[in-house]
């Protein structure tokens, strides 16, 4: 089977270099041009928006640039505007760009250098087209008068919106607002939903009823799950393992022994998030977490025997924590890079990672969105922040994959593995990560519906390889359930 259309590593752009930088689009990217195109030319004030639901290795930032350079190769747009919600993102979207031949610029407060104008195309960050909004508008008129131009809203689920309370939401103000004028609105996401009941901003709402309720559903209107990448060879499975044990706690006033609870098995919502806290603990009498740890750094030696620039990935709950997993990691032997959003050589040790200066990196909020390594292979996920897109958003980082590797690796692709406490939530979401769910927004008076918190799926498309009946075993979770042309044991 072929390998992927398109890869960024120094091979693969050698012989495109070679070829005259000819991209071949994947299936779903020439989808996406054909959907552009239809928008523009139905001219429907309503068709002004697109948004596309593709999970992470998909292409979403390659086939948004493909998407606009075709169309200004048709004449039907002139500029475009990328706006991000994170700046050290900026790089990835330059060298994308680069790639196509586009010129892409960053917007930068007090920047009043003419060569700004010469550009194919701005990037601005949410931080800033909120900060600098009237600015903005005056400069974005200025500089794209009479041009049809496209504007690209980067995992635009950030861009919240409500109308009772602009402020509150003033990403998805700025946003609005900057880009009225635009021919077109593309919306990117790998998780289209919110924790907070709010729409957010280039996404069509779709008035639905259940159970004598009206809801909204955001629809995507292109949709690229997971689940078929993996089967296409275009991003690795994952491979779940997940660590179960007795979580101790106080004695009790009225007796000798101490409280204990099993992580996987606790129903209780407030005991589930305390286990998990005292699971997550590296020095906690319990080991969950030293024991999860050590079976991390032991199937990342094994990944580098067949992959030797193999990293791993720790998602840590806050700095203190951050540095305690690290200085375990070293005590190893390892090199370990710390990052977290005080740090300001935080995107220079990101960088120093991706070009393989480190076996681990351990991150507190700066690895979930955006972040392209893909030599990580190893994710051990130790924070107590079990939302589902930020559980998807931080073991998806290791599904992504350069075209050296594709070169080498049959389809299916070889497994990352994800390590985490047995925490009831995080299985569940483990089951589902492949597959894309509907965002429902309820009304504001209406409790939200136990499918939706659980973000639970059919649990027969994860089945669960070996479930022991004593706590402490590890929980095992295979990716999903591939044709059987395609099947073969990990």
């Amino acid at each position: 089977m072929a390998s992927p259309s398109f890869e960024l590593g120094p091979a693969a752009r050698e012989t495109l270099r070679q070829e005259g930088g000819a991209v071949q689009p994947r299936q779903w990217q020439r989808q996406l041009i054909q959907l552009l195109r239809a928008r523009i030319v139905a001219g429907s004030p309503a068709g002004a928006d697109v948004l596309v639901h593709a999970g992470p290795g998909a292409g979403k930032t390659l086939g948004a640039l493909l998407g606009f350079r075709q169309l200004r190769n048709e004449g039907r747009l002139g500029r475009f505007v990328v706006f991000s919600h994170r700046s050290s993102i900026a790089r990835q979207w330059r060298q994308a760009a680069d790639r196509l031949g586009l010129q892409l610029l960053e917007w930068e407060a007090g920047d009043d250098r003419p060569e700004v104008r010469q550009g194919d195309g701005l990037l601005i960050s949410y931080q800033s087209a909120a900060r600098h909004r009237r600015r903005l508008e005056l400069e974005l008129r200025h500089e794209l008068r009479g041009a049809p131009w496209l504007a690209i809203a980067d995992e635009v689920h950030h861009l919240g919106v409500d109308p009772l309370e602009p402020e509150a939401t003033a990403w998805g103000h700025a946003f609005s607002r900057l880009t009225g004028a635009a021919q077109l609105r593309l919306g990117l996401s790998g998780t289209p939903f919110r924790a907070d009941n709010l729409a957010f901003c280039a996404a069509r709402r779709l008035r639905v009823e259940r159970q004598g309720e009206v809801w909204e559903r955001i629809v995507p209107d292109l949709c690229v799950e997971p689940q078929r990448l993996i089967v296409a060879g275009d991003v690795r499975p994952l491979e779940f393992h997940f660590q179960d044990g007795w979580v101790e706690h106080g004695r009790r006033p009225e007796a000798s022994d101490r409280e204990t609870s099993p992580l996987s098995a606790e129903e209780r919502e407030s005991w589930r998030a305390r286990n998990l806290r005292r699971a997550i603990r590296i020095g906690d009498g319990g080991g969950i977490a030293l024991r999860l740890l050590l079976q991390a750094r032991r199937r990342l030696e094994r990944l580098r025997e067949g992959h030797p620039g193999a990293g791993g990935l720790v998602i840590a709950r806050d700095i203190e924590h951050a540095r305690s997993i690290g200085a375990l990691l070293q005590e190893q032997g390892d090199r370990v890079h710390l990052v977290h959003s005080q740090d300001p050589e935080a995107v220079a040790r990101l960088a120093a990672f991706q070009a393989g200066e480190a076996d681990w990196l351990v991150s507190i909020d700066m690895c979930a969105e955006g972040f392209d390594a893909p030599r990580l292979r190893v994710v051990a996920y130790l924070t107590t922040v079990v939302t589902r897109s930020r559980f998807v958003q931080a073991i998806t980082r290791a599904v992504r994959m350069d075209g050296e590797r594709a070169a080498l690796e049959p389809v299916p692709r070889q497994a990352s593995h994800v390590f985490a406490p047995a925490d009831p939530l995080l299985i569940r979401y483990a089951r589902s990560w492949s597959l894309s769910e509907p965002y429902l927004i309820r009304a504001s008076a209406a409790p939200a519906p136990a499918a939706q918190a659980a973000a639970g799926g059919n649990p027969a498309l994860l089945p669960l390889q070996a479930l022991a009946d004593d706590a402490g075993e590890v929980i095992r979770l295979r990716g999903p359930q591939l044709p059987p042309f395609l099947g073969r044991s990990a």
